[in-house]
């Protein structure tokens, strides 16, 4: 009895978890998306507005990222899983940006000219926000801010369609995008 009570226990908070927000309302985490798959239509919830500036001092709205399918990806320099993520995020980048997909990294935790570097270092193309607080990554409710790297899919209606806590393959990202865009006719 007690095993079983403590099976329940562990696997209600499995990192497996669904995001089950009511449709229309504001994104709170609840848990991540299981890899290469997407929320339900019916079950996505509304993504918060974040700004800030970009590594190079330019400003950045999340309303630039409107009517495309987003992903958003926090990463760090000094993460060990970003550095193999980030140019596998750049290849999927360079085949989908002229599709209506776009990509945004937001660097936390971490000193500009270091973020810089390594963005040149990799080869990504795509912007990155300077995070070093973590706050876009607070204004997901609930989302653990701490987890680096991680990643947040928005369909074209800027609704939350993936949440995703720790690496990201280069295969599992294909496929989302790919269900993403066959949802728009793409």
């Amino acid at each position: 009895m007690v095993v079983s009570a403590l099976f329940v226990t562990l696997t209600g908070c499995s990192s497996s978890d669904v995001d089950q927000t009511t449709p229309g309302t504001r994104y709170e985490f609840n848990g991540a998306t299981p890899a290469g798959q997407a929320i339900e239509t019916t079950s996505r919830a509304v993504a918060p507005s974040f700004s800030g500036e970009l590594l190079d001092g330019t400003p950045f709205d999340s309303a630039d990222l409107a009517g495309d399918i987003a992903v958003i990806n926090f990463w760090g320099s000094w993460c060990a899983p970003c550095r193999v993520e980030t140019p596998e995020f750049q290849d999927v980048y360079a085949e989908l940006r002229d599709e209506g997909v776009q990509f945004l990294g937001v660097d936390v935790k971490d000193d500009r000219q270091m973020a810089s570097a390594f963005m040149t270092k990799v080869g990504a193309e795509y912007s990155s926000m300077f995070d070093p607080r973590g706050e876009v990554a607070m204004a997901f409710r609930g989302f653990p801010a701490n987890v680096v790297p991680s990643t947040i899919v928005l369909d074209t209606e800027g609704r939350v369609a993936g949440v995703y806590t720790g690496a990201v393959t280069r295969d599992d990202l294909q496929s989302v995008l790919s269900s993403l865009l066959q949802e728009t006719g793409g």
